[in-house]
């Protein structure tokens, strides 16, 4: 599953945890937006967290993306689209 996060939070030491966990998650694409892909278990886990963290005044957005919504994206600039890294077991 592909998921666009993105953050505005009010304290800074909530704000670098909130960045420090997502970092365990996906790729940070702006200053406050992260690109995730996991799995169902893994984005319950996410999400999970980030609740933990999230207080009154905080904004935390996920957006979950389809296949043919991924074909969509249009990327402008320096940086490209969060692809699936290929994994090699030896």
């Amino acid at each position: 599953m592909f998921l666009v996060l993105s953050y505005d939070i009010e304290d800074d030491k909530r704000r670098v945890k909130v960045a420090q966990k997502l970092e365990d998650y996906g790729t940070r694409v702006q200053f406050s937006v992260f690109e995730c892909i996991l799995d169902e278990n893994k984005t319950k886990e996410l999400l999970t967290d980030i609740s933990e963290l999230i207080k009154e005044g905080d904004s935390f957005r996920c957006y979950c993306l389809c296949e043919g919504c991924l074909k969509k994206i249009k990327v402008y600039g320096a940086t490209e689209i969060t692809r699936e890294q290929e994994v090699y077991i030896i």
